[in-house]
Order: structure tokens, then sequence, then C-alpha cells
């Protein structure tokens, strides 16, 4: 079979076109390796947009996003092998240039050598681990939290291990080949609070995190771990009889265990002092979810 899968990070755009370019690309192998596409096996295609390139500070963000594309791909080995741009997206109204931001979709192809070892991300059933693979750091620049609460962009925008994310990425892809789990969501626009809350609307399952036990790279506030939209980092269902196989299987690829999938239809998220800081009912989550397409 084949896995298909996007990665778009438009609000980086404004801050850092590399970094926007960069961490499309990481999104969308993660997109892939989620269901079971290979990472060695993987193919990219670059879909730009921006406003005239006459334009010297377009042309700069162009030529930014573009070396981010040729070091991460040559970096993962996964090369670009068609694409397209849309350029001159801009227009003139009451004597005012308004431009597009620069912006990059990043389309990832991936060979799946056995569909019936695919895996979704919606949680299957109570009484399952909740790992989280990777490093969340303070880097919420560009994030959707910030713009919900009207904070403007920000700074620290996510940056790109490419060691470290061809690791995280080959030890999932190897999980799921091995049997070893049962649902698998990257962690992208949102950070861990809406991947956590759309895997549990997807199985209407409950879901127990600790904050506590999200690996770090330094101490990190609540809402950064919370909402910070760190690059190479998935959630993970692991049954209890695979716990061993699953944690040896990732090697020195960071890790941690954060919860635990539950018989109450709630997501409910603990403290750094232990108490809790977030608690929801599923069906309230996927209220909130489908809210604008229930038409």
């Amino acid at each position: 079979g084949v896995a298909l899968g996007c990665g778009i990070r438009p609000r980086l755009g404004r801050i850092d076109p590399y970094a926007m370019a960069a961490s499309a690309i990481d999104e969308a192998l993660r997109n892939v390796v989620a269901v079971g596409g290979d990472p060695a096996r993987t193919a990219l295609l670059d879909n730009f947009a921006a406003g005239s390139p006459d334009r010297p500070e377009t042309l700069g963000e162009i030529v930014r996003a573009a070396k981010a594309c040729r070091d991460v791909a040559i970096a993962y080995g996964t090369p670009f092998v068609s694409g397209k741009d849309s350029l001159h997206n801009e227009f003139r109204h009451e004597g005012v240039a308004l431009v597009v931001p620069t912006t990059l979709l990043v389309t990832a192809l991936s060979r799946v050598e056995d569909v019936g070892r695919c895996v979704t991300p919606d949680l299957k059933g109570p009484g399952n681990l909740v790992y989280l693979v990777g490093l969340t750091r303070a880097e919420i620049g560009g994030s959707l939290f910030l713009e919900v609460r009207g904070a403007g962009p920000g700074r620290s925008v996510p940056g790109l291990d490419t060691k470290v994310g061809a690791s995280v990425l080959r030890s999932i892809a190897r999980a799921i080949e091995r049997g070893t789990v049962l649902s698998v969501h990257d962690l992208s626009e949102g950070g861990l609070a809406v991947a956590a809350a759309e895997m549990a609307i997807g199985g209407g399952v409950g879901l127990d995190l600790d904050l506590r036990s999200v690996p770090t790279a330094a101490p990190l506030r609540e809402d950064v771990l919370l909402f910070s939209e760190s690059n190479s980092r998935f959630l993970v269902e692991v049954p209890p009889g695979s716990q061993e196989a699953f944690e040896d299987g990732l090697g020195e690829v960071p890790y941690g265990q954060v919860g635990e999938t539950t018989t109450a239809s709630r997501l409910l998220v603990r403290s750094l002092e232990g108490g809790v800081v977030l608690e929801q009912p599923v069906e309230r989550l996927r209220a909130a979810w489908k809210g604008t397409l229930a038409w």
C-alpha cells in the first residue's frame, strides 16, 4: 500500500520561513509514519504559495524555505520528486499591496509493506498505556495557542534536530511493524492537548494524562507542555502486554509514559503539582471539534 500525508505550518512563515519549511516536512513524514509508512522509502513533493519574487523580502522568504527543503530532505533521506509553485499571489487595494504570506505545503508518499499492520489515531479501548515519544521544548512561537489567545505570533518557533527526528520516525515505524501499538497520533497544530483530544474523540474513550511525565529538555510551564508545537513527537497507545517490547524498541529515543486510557468518557490532565489542570467530557470535546462543520 501507499501512505499519503501532508504538512503545512503557515503561522511559522511570518516568523521564520526556514522553520516553517522544516516543520512542514517533519509533519508530513510524521503523518505517513503514524499509519505505517516506511520513512526509508518515502518521497516528498513541495507546493509553494507566495507573493511576487520580484519583491526582495518575498524572494528572501522563498530562498530560506527552499534551503530548509534541501537540508531536511538530505538529512532524512527523503527526496523531493516533484512539486509546484504559485507565485505572484498579491494585489493592490486602495493603494496598499496585499501579499499572501509565504507558505509551503509538503506532501509525503510512503510505501507500506503490509497494509494489515496499519494503525489509526483513534483510541482503541480502556486499560491501555499512553506514551509521548519525543521531546517537548519551549517552542510556542507561531502556535495555534498564541493565535487563539490573541497574544501575537511570538518568536520561539519549533526547531528541528534531524538526527533525533530520524530516530523517532524509525522507532515509531518499527513499533507499528512489530504490532506493539494500537494507535498513533503525531503532535502538531495545538500540541499535546489537541492530539490527546482528537484521539479521545476518535475512539470515544477516556484518557488520563499526567504532565509530570512529559519528556522535556528543560522544566516547562503547564501551558507550554500542553500547547507547544515542537517537532518529532507522537502520542502512542500501547496494550499493557506490549509495554516491554515497545519500550525496548525505542532505544535511545526520549519517551515518557504520560497516561492511560479509561472507562470514564473524559479527557483529564493532571498538573505539575498533581492536581487537575484540565477535565472535559469527550462529548463536549467532540461538539467543539465538529462545531464549525455541524451545519
